[in-house]
């Protein structure tokens, strides 16, 4: 069975993607007083966890584009 890159592309985009969301859930509970943490930690994890959901994908996705045959 050979090893299929784009299988490990999609599951590494699809872990950006949870990671993503679970730091801007995490900065979103912070923002909320529901973490004893700092507001300004709560808005930089939120923004972080943003980012990683929605950009970096499209980032990945265009460097991984298999080049014309």
């Amino acid at each position: 069975m050979s090893h299929d890159p784009a299988k490990s592309r999609f599951f590494t985009m699809q872990l950006v993607r949870l990671a993503g969301a679970l730091l801007a859930m995490a900065g979103l509970s912070v923002l909320a007083g529901k973490l004893p943490l700092p507001q300004s930690i709560g808005a930089l994890l939120f923004v972080i966890g943003i980012t990683n959901l929605f950009v970096v994908p499209i980032i990945l996705a265009k460097r991984w584009k298999s080049p014309p045959q």
